[in-house]
């Protein structure tokens, strides 16, 4: 359900988002991010149409994860009109992320 992005079309997803974008950072070695990856696939269904949800492995998109200062795993970063707006670092239940999520959106 997540699309995954690469370092070839993230710049461009981002320029031509209609809607606030999520992107997950994350890794396939890294157990939080598993452990966070429900998480996100069920925000991605309940606010479909309102906020477009992308993962990107670090390791397969290292130029994007350096791009915006990516040290840990994992961390996800908010955007709107292709600008941060707000980000979070490590595993957090899905109230704790449907709360960023609300303030991005409101």
């Amino acid at each position: 359900m997540v699309t995954e992005l690469t370092d070839a079309n993230f710049q461009s997803t981002l320029q031509h988002a209609k809607v606030p974008v999520l992107v997950d950072f994350s890794a396939g070695w890294c157990q939080p991010c598993k452990a966070l990856a429900p998480t996100i696939d069920k925000v991605a269904a309940e606010y479909r149409g309102k906020l477009d949800v992308y993962k990107i492995d670090i390791d397969n998109a290292q130029d994007a994860a350096a791009s915006f200062g990516i040290m840990s795993v994992p961390t996800c970063i908010f955007f709107r009109d292709g600008k941060e707006v707000d980000r979070f670092t490590g595993n957090m239940d899905l109230r704790a992320v449907k709360s960023h999520v609300d303030r991005v959106l409101g």
